[in-house]
């Protein structure tokens, strides 16, 4: 009698504990109806759908056609990177982080609960920096000298724990943001105040791709394309094929003088595409580009 009473209070334990588990799980993200302000990337982080949105107060995720947002680590996140495992990202602490300012590189591989330190913590703060979806090789622009690296361009292909000097030749002007393929690392890309350039051997090398005065404004691969974003008298969104260079320019929603700043895809289906604007604005395309459904209007969540 005694036995299977310790077993039936065991067995009430685990469950109790496993509720409490399952909640704390549900309660890192609660349902989102507000606006946000200050994106800085955006990006299917993970296996679960979600759509990330990085910004100066955490992350917000649209997911399935809702809207969540996460119930801790406000943190400022700048250079923010989805990756197959989650994200990598850089920036400020929140309010409620002991991080040091700035929070260098760290890596989330849990949606977002946990951060972990991979390099320049309390150093730096990589606003131009890209990361391979599935090899998680770093390129990054480094803006000022610190304890391992001088102002440049550098790469790493094993987490931080050592950087290569890249030359970046070619590459002009002020650098808005950067883009590496997700597995084969010869190709990085950066968009610019003098258009967008493109990368076939790790950085070393760049050439411009844009014509004229057109200014560079997004850059993202996925396994096959190259999708950039550039305005010159109007915005324009362009798929380039890696393999043999064809373009072919993508009908975007009416942005007049808006500009498109991020680009996503949702690697479990290529169908889904996404895009975020300076004035707030974002565009889920889920058919292809063939049509697109407005998530966000000037910040306020759809």
């Amino acid at each position: 009698m005694l036995r299977k009473t310790i077993i039936t209070v065991t067995i009430i334990v685990v469950i109790l504990i496993a509720g409490c588990s399952n909640n704390q799980e549900e309660d890192f993200e609660v349902i989102f109806d507000d606006s946000i302000e200050h994106v800085h990337g955006m990006g299917y982080a993970g296996n679960d759908n979600g759509l990330y949105f990085a910004t100066h107060t955490g992350l917000k995720i649209h997911r399935d056609g809702v809207w969540y947002e996460t119930t801790k680590n406000f943190n400022d996140y700048m250079g923010f990177n989805a990756v197959d495992e989650g994200f990598y990202t850089s920036g400020h602490p929140g309010e409620d982080s002991d991080l040091p300012n700035p929070i260098g590189i760290q890596q989330s591989f849990d949606g977002g609960r946990t951060l972990e330190h991979l390099k320049f913590e309390g150093e730096t703060d990589f606003h131009a920096m890209a990361v391979g979806y599935n090899s998680h090789d770093i390129f990054l622009m480094n803006p000022a000298k610190n304890s391992e690296l001088e102002q440049g361009f550098y790469r790493s292909s094993d987490e931080g724990d050592s950087w290569e000097n890249v030359n970046a030749n070619g590459l002009e002007g002020e650098i808005l943001s950067l883009a590496i393929h997700p597995s084969n690392s010869n190709f990085v890309a950066a968009a610019a105040s003098t258009g967008i350039y493109l990368s076939e051997d790790g950085g070393d090398n760049f050439q411009i791709v844009t014509d004229g005065n057109d200014v560079g404004t997004a850059v993202f691969f996925n396994d096959d394309n190259f999708y950039y974003a550039s305005y010159g008298s109007s915005q324009k969104l362009v798929k380039r094929k890696i393999e043999n260079r064809e373009e072919e320019t993508i009908d975007i929603p009416k942005l007049g003088e808006d500009v498109i700043v991020y680009i996503a895809q949702n690697p479990q289906d290529n169908n889904q595409l996404a895009i975020y604007t300076t004035k707030g604005h974002a565009y889920l395309s889920e058919d292809g580009t063939e049509s697109w459904v407005q998530v966000l209007e000037n910040g306020q969540v759809k």
